[in-house]
């Protein structure tokens, strides 16, 4: 096996992060018509561009804890953007106002907990419980059915799980370099987890930041989440455009970054309505290294399925 550094296997791991089964129980907040955005820090707020609806600020409470969604007014259909593993809301922050523009439809980014500013949950990540945020934020901005979902790495697994629980919210998706079910066989869980027993022993043994709580939350749980994750299938009724990266998480070593091509390629001739994009020359950071692409693929699924 190839040698993972530290910034490559944290990125790795985050990509094919955790399904665990236990699923929490939604929440929903407030009105959204009678609740006031939230001020938060102006290092977490999104910036308007000139000629871009004002973003809003809200805070919903999903089972205790506070997550911080981001709104850019607009029409149906609404397009979500979910950030990678180890991202918040600002991994979109130069998309919205371009997808607000080309398509005037209303704009959503959030935080997932322990992320930009939402609280931070303790305990294993858990893909169910991310699952419960992202409709609790949904259900309270008033967003309930036909959006547009985009998903880019570890938010693959809240995508997938978020459509098979909730038949007519989503449309149509644009999974960008995601986690797919298809890339979590049995060897490929081991190969993962034998790479990163090192780092997250290390990971353990270090002044607590929030990054190393993120790995090690992430790598909890990490072999029979992922086995239970391989079993599940997307929706034959949701359309999805998958962009899978030339080099994926896996840059450096060929043999995991081939498999996570090919599970793509399996993903999209699992059911119909499915389409693969190649991000030529592409890091997994597909929303900073080919932003153009990315949004000529969203523009696309809002102008089909929107």
């Amino acid at each position: 096996m190839n040698v993972y550094t530290p910034s490559r296997l944290h990125r790795a791991a985050l990509a094919v992060a955790l399904p665990v089964i236990a699923a929490g129980a939604l929440v929903a907040c407030s009105d959204p018509a009678t609740r006031p955005p939230l001020s938060v820090p102006a290092s977490a707020a999104p910036v308007a561009s000139a000629g871009t609806p004002a973003t809003e600020t809200h805070m919903i409470n999903n089972n205790g804890h506070e997550l911080a969604f981001y709104v850019t007014p607009g029409h149906s259909p609404a397009i979500v953007l979910d950030a990678g593993g180890g991202e918040d809301h600002t991994q979109w922050k130069d998309l919205v106002p371009q997808l607000s523009a080309a398509t005037g439809s209303e704009i959503i980014t959030y935080d997932r907990a322990g992320m930009g500013a939402s609280d931070e949950v303790k305990g294993a990540w858990d893909v169910h419980a991310a699952v419960s945020d992202l409709r609790a934020g949904l259900t309270g901005l008033g967003v309930t059915e036909k959006m547009i979902l985009v998903a880019h790495s570890q938010a693959g697994e809240v995508a997938t799980y978020l459509v098979r629980e909730n038949p007519g919210l989503v449309s149509g998706a644009v999974l960008v370099d995601a986690s797919l079910p298809q890339f979590s066989t049995d060897e490929q869980i081991a190969r993962v987890v034998a790479a990163g027993t090192a780092q997250i022993a290390a990971s353990r043994s270090q002044p607590s930041t929030q990054q190393s709580r993120q790995l090690i939350a992430t790598a909890q749980n990490y072999g029979p989440a992922h086995r239970a994750y391989h079993q599940v299938a997307w929706p034959d009724s949701v359309p999805a455009t998958v962009i899978v990266s030339e080099k994926t998480p896996f840059d450096g070593s060929p043999q995991d970054a081939q498999h996570w091509r090919d599970a793509a390629a399996e993903f999209v001739k699992a059911g119909p309505g499915r389409t693969l994009v190649t991000a030529v020359g592409s890091s997994h950071e597909i929303p900073q290294d080919q932003p153009d692409l990315v949004r000529a693929e969203i523009e696309k699924m809002v102008a089909a399925h929107g």
